[in-house]
């Protein structure tokens, strides 16, 4: 075993998933190149988060028990269990280690950073058979949720919010500096509560008083049937926490629709390639196709005299409707299959239905004769 994951969080083997959480943040904090500037510092927490990649998910940290190895794409938000991450946070951010940014900015930091949560996108892959029928996929992603500690409010033990000194809750400083020209005023965000007006006395230690944490979060979202490559659902208040109980944002789940192995898709419709032979295109037949609902079979009527790559509509055989109880249309392609062979008794009946329809056709060869062409 190259590495013990156990070691690097910090916990024993039989450690909860709420002791594998907590460890993780308090060594981030630590370790997180944000606050430690130490030259390892980074590859330090990048080991971090890949030992709380495979210890927070039941399977990887099932396999890891099992046979002493890391799982692939440990430590990536590509890997499995994951969906693509877009635009988290609108933009800039992709990971646990940016949520840790982000979290350290929004505390003890030197900068004023906006109380309510900002929303959150992630990218969420579906089969067509997933789009006809309607699912509910898991999306695990990693974002600052309300902190279980304090239950968002930021205080600890004895903690309230109270007017800051340095500003006396105005938020902002006012400085006077003598120059040769005289006293010079200026006005700057007050450096104690950051242009807030208030400070947390005895802050939550496991929030350091935001109200939130860094944690990875799981959500079961309801795609509904019909839905289109590029359409997305709102999932309302599952972006990222506001800061001591403000508005958090939403979660925006676009929904990716994968290609199909025998459909396409153009809007509600289906279309879909149908093999017949050149008796069932002359004659017409009924023939059996494999709809996109689980068990479904559509019966396609093939019409006298069909042409190869003639298009055959089947109604209300395509996809259902978003928020509606109809569907849209198949549309077949019919492929005519010319046979390379023929035997005997095929042979003598194609040359007695040509004779029959006036029509001249090339006389039956040898063996020989076929050889002796290829040759020349």
């Amino acid at each position: 075993m190259a590495k013990d994951l156990y070691e690097i969080l910090g916990v024993d083997r039989n450690a909860s998933d709420n002791d594998i959480k907590k460890a993780f943040r308090h060594k981030a904090r630590e370790l997180h190149p944000d606050v430690n500037k130490a030259p390892d510092a980074e590859e330090r927490f990048k080991e971090l988060n890949e030992a709380y990649d495979v210890l927070s998910d039941p399977h990887k940290r099932a396999q890891y028990d099992r046979f002493g190895t890391i799982p692939g794409n440990a430590g990536a938000a590509g890997g499995p269990g994951y969906v693509d991450l877009e635009d988290l946070f609108g933009g800039g951010f992709g990971g646990m280690g940016d949520i840790f940014s982000t979290f350290f900015g929004g505390g003890g930091g030197a900068r004023t950073v906006r109380k309510e949560g900002r929303d959150m996108s992630v990218g969420l892959r579906l089969t067509l058979e997933e789009v006809a029928s309607g699912a509910k996929k898991e999306v695990v992603y990693d974002r600052l949720s309300p902190c279980p500690e304090c239950e968002g409010t930021g205080l600890g033990e004895d903690g309230k919010e109270v007017t800051c000194p340095e500003c006396d809750g105005k938020g902002r400083v006012v400085t006077v500096k003598q120059t040769i020209l005289g006293s010079m005023q200026s006005s700057t965000t007050c450096p104690k509560c950051h242009g807030e007006g208030t400070i947390i006395e005895n802050a939550c230690p496991e929030c350091d008083g935001q109200g939130r944490i860094p944690d990875r979060q799981k959500v079961t979202v309801k795609v509904p049937a019909g839905i289109r490559d590029g359409q997305q659902l709102r999932l309302s208040g599952f972006g990222e926490a506001g800061i001591r109980g403000a508005r958090p944002g939403d979660l925006i789940v676009t929904c990716r629709v994968q290609p199909h192995e025998y459909f396409e898709r153009e809007g509600d419709n289906l279309h879909v390639k149908v093999s017949i032979s050149m008796v069932q295109a002359a004659l017409g037949a009924k023939t059996e196709v494999k709809g996109i609902l689980e068990d479904e079979e559509v019966t396609v009527n093939i019409p006298e005299g069909c042409q190869n790559d003639q298009v055959i509509r089947v109604r209300g055989a395509g996809l259902p409707r978003l928020k509606s109880d109809s569907r849209g249309d198949m549309y077949v392609h019919a492929h005519v299959v010319i046979p390379k062979k023929v035997s005997s008794k095929e042979r003598e009946l194609l040359e007695a239905l040509a004779k029959e329809m006036g029509e001249e056709v090339s006389e039956k060869r040898s063996p020989l004769e076929k050889l002796r062409d290829v040759f020349n």
